[in-house]
């Protein structure tokens, strides 16, 4: 099994910036994709951004060129560097994995964390 666990949330004034960590640990084989999705009060949950281990990437409309994805394949561990926050940036923020472990190397698993909250506010 694969475990993420997500750091870096808190309150942020808006224009402020929030860096969020998610290291993942267990019996890991590979990690493909690592991402982030957020879930708003009343919302669904949506992708935030995604980055696979080549280091492409791909974000939501709503955050480019304010949040950057990024990876450290050695320690397992994805960023979300979040910058010039906004109040509708408030959310539940979601580390995502789509990896494989020892325990069955031939099948991928998506894993999510317990998440981290991002509030944003004066």
């Amino acid at each position: 099994q694969v475990q993420l666990v997500e750091s870096g949330g808190g309150l942020v004034q808006p224009g402020g910036s929030l860096r969020l960590s998610c290291a993942a640990s267990g019996s890991i084989f590979s990690i493909n994709v690592l991402g982030w999705y957020r879930q708003a009060p009343g919302k669904q949950r949506e992708l935030v951004a995604g980055i696979t281990n080549g280091g492409s990437t791909n974000y939501a409309d709503s955050v480019k060129g304010r949040f950057t994805i990024s990876r450290d394949n050695a320690k397992n561990t994805v960023y979300l560097q979040m910058n010039s926050l906004k109040p509708e940036d408030t959310a539940v923020y979601y580390c995502n994995a789509d990896a494989r472990s020892f325990a069955d190397p031939a099948t991928g698993s998506v894993y999510w964390g317990q998440g981290t909250q991002v509030t944003v506010s004066s």
